[in-house]
């Protein structure tokens, strides 16, 4: 278990590596640059700009420069936001999008498993149709409408929350209701359907009708033997559903005026602020492989049959 452990958490160097390598490449083979605007610069201020960000250098050069630099911790400056570095600005914003994020996941995980343990039991209920049809709306309708959707209600029409905000203002942690509700339904759906199909499953396995026949109560069943072997496909789910709900903060952001990573990342691209771009990839990227590396992990733990040999 060791080793594969050591070997899994090593392959992740050259994943990062071909991820900054292929981001690298895209953002500076594409047309126009960080500096080009309606309003030309005079050639001899262009190139004196270029030069100072190193971008007049052929692109092999000016990727060790950038590798070496992001291996001492050093993402560079920002093209745009002069006073700040990439790191300042990443360090800004990334826990306000963690703490979302983090939220999001926490409520899509205990509401969906919860519900899909529920649909599962009542199979064929009422329970089961309304909350498996709550579960494909949320599937089928993006983010961008479920946000304006629920700020419309909860916030214009019922004035119950305040329609943007964050919990350093004067409303506190109340400005994340919305948010978090609007950021954690679509996974919720996805915990909720996946859930379900896991526990109806391990409900017909022989050895949950041995555990009933030996006269264990259906809370004992339902606890000690269903639900560990219907987390498995949801633990495999949940490595990219963290990252995806990171990433996810983009359009939450802008919609209810919070101050994460997806403002920068938007910014960033339209500016083409390339340190600032692939400070961003590389943070996101970062945060799935980890996430993936942890998910196999805890799977190997919980489910004794997969062999690391």
């Amino acid at each position: 278990m060791t080793r594969y452990i050591v070997r899994r958490f090593l392959s992740l160097i050259p994943t990062m590596f071909l991820i900054i390598v292929f981001a690298f490449a895209i953002e500076h083979l594409a047309p126009g640059g960080p500096f080009s605007s309606e309003k030309k610069l005079p050639p001899e201020i262009l190139a004196n700009v270029l030069a100072k960000y190193h971008l007049d250098e052929s692109l092999p050069k000016q990727f060790l420069r950038y590798m070496g630099d992001m291996l001492r911790g050093d993402l560079g400056p920002s093209f745009r936001y002069k006073d700040f570095t990439v790191n300042q600005l990443i360090g800004q914003a990334l826990p306000a999008s963690m703490l979302l994020g983090g939220l999001a996941l926490i409520v899509a995980v205990v509401l969906g498993l919860g519900v899909g343990v529920i649909a599962a039991l009542k199979q064929n209920s009422w329970i089961d149709y309304a909350t498996m049809s709550l579960a494909v709306i949320g599937i089928s309708v993006p983010l961008f409408v479920i946000g304006p959707v629920i700020k419309l209600v909860l916030a214009l029409q019922l004035k119950w929350l305040p329609t943007s905000g964050w919990i350093d203002g004067r409303n506190g942690w109340i400005v994340l209701i919305m948010p978090v509700i609007t950021l954690s339904f679509p996974y919720f759906a996805s915990i909720a359907r996946l859930s379900r199909a896991s526990v109806l499953e391990v409900l017909r396995a022989d050895y949950i009708r041995t555990a009933r026949a030996k006269g264990l109560t259906e809370a004992t069943v339902v606890f000690k033997h269903v639900l560990k072997g219907a987390l498995l496909p949801v633990i495999s789910y949940l490595g990219p559903a963290f990252a995806g709900i990171i990433t996810g903060t983009v359009v939450v952001e802008t919609i209810f005026t919070i101050p994460g990573m997806g403002r920068f990342y938007i910014q960033a691209a339209t500016n083409r602020d390339y340190t600032l771009i692939m400070g961003d990839v590389i943070v996101f990227s970062l945060i799935l492989v980890v996430m993936n590396f942890v998910v196999d992990v805890v799977y190997g733990f919980l489910d004794p049959r997969i062999s690391y040999k």
